[in-house]
């Protein structure tokens, strides 16, 4: 059994991970924080059964768990991670303090000093299918970010057969992106019977992550364009992608590729050619969906569809943790 503590528990990601943990078979829930809710229940916030009382985060028990999930805002991760690995226990941050291996590119990001620059080279950014061997062995996991996950899904076995460094993402995302902290362009007036983009012109902090890995798997001139949009639903993140390819390259040979390197994977869905992935592919499970099609002479769109709050965050997180105990990659979660 996996004793679990959760920083962060009244949030939209960790919400969604007190509902996985509740049915997952080796977990145990054994604290949940709120620094602003402390002392009440969490069936108290949402409806729902989970009569879990939260805790501050300084009562957070960490001498009883063997793994804890940060579920904090940007820049709050930092100090409580230091504390976790100091009590050698295990963190899953689902924050961006641990996803970029340069101290420079992340405060340049996030306008934030970081405060615990030597755990940067612990992290494993937690890409499952990328880095699966690299999950099973680390102590310190960075989630990644829910657009960079669906985006580098989908260029991972194309990468090294790029003719053109530039990459266009067009991605649209559900409003529970922005989080449940109170905002006026999530008010519910603001974004019904509306669609527009925001964070454009190399603005969006998600950029980063997606340029640090595609140079890692050696797209050194890759340079992403990316631009993000604030869709009318709950949930989900579907991210076209538009790549010139190396001459010789169609429709078939691209779905052939994706198969051939996601074969086995649980929670990949490639799909035929003809169809094209949605959000209804994926809202409510942990899979992400892709597509291809041709777009003109050697320019292809790749297509992918996550939830955010699942494979795109907490089911991620999930998964991880799974390996990371050596269980199986899909228990307590939706395939």
């Amino acid at each position: 059994m996996v004793r679990i503590g959760i920083f962060g528990a009244t949030g939209y990601t960790g919400y969604e991970l007190v509902k996985l943990l509740n049915s997952h078979a080796q977990a145990e829930l054994v604290f949940a924080t709120s620094r602003q809710n402390a002392g009440q229940r969490l069936s108290e916030l949402y409806p729902c059964p989970y009569d879990l009382t939260l805790v501050a985060p300084e009562e957070a028990a960490l001498d009883e768990v063997d793994v804890a999930f940060l579920c904090l805002p940007h820049g709050e991760s930092m100090p409580v991670v230091q504390e976790v690995r100091a009590a050698g226990v295990k963190a899953i941050d689902l924050s961006a303090d641990f996803r970029l291996r340069d101290v420079a590119v992340y405060e340049s990001w996030y306008k934030k000093t970081h405060v615990a620059p030597d755990l940067l080279s612990q992290a494993v950014f937690g890409l499952t299918e990328v880095y699966r061997a690299q999950v099973a062995e680390t102590n310190l996991l960075a989630k990644p970010g829910c657009y960079p996950t669906g985006v580098l899904l989908s260029l991972y076995p194309l990468v090294h057969h790029l003719r053109s460094p530039r990459v266009i993402v067009d991605a649209k995302s559900g409003v529970s992106g922005a989080g449940r902290k109170l905002s006026l362009t999530t008010h519910f007036v603001e974004v019904n019977e509306d669609f527009k983009p925001y964070s454009v012109v190399r603005a969006h902090r998600h950029l980063s992550e997606m340029e640090q890995e595609l140079h890692a798997w050696g797209a050194k001139e890759a340079r992403v364009t990316f631009s993000p949009h604030l869709l009318p639903v709950d949930r989900g993140i579907l991210s076209t992608v538009y790549v010139t390819m190396e001459p010789g390259w169609s429709v078939a040979r691209l779905l052939e590729a994706f198969r051939a390197q996601y074969a086995g994977e649980p929670f990949i869905h490639i799909l035929p050619a003809g169809q094209m992935a949605s959000l209804a592919h994926v809202v409510h499970t942990n899979r992400c969906a892709i597509s291809v099609a041709e777009a003109g002479e050697d320019d292809f769109i790749v297509v992918s569809a996550i939830d955010n709050l699942l494979k795109g965050a907490s089911g991620q997180a999930l998964q991880n943790m799974n390996l990371m105990f050596g269980l199986d990659e899909t228990m307590g979660l939706p395939v």
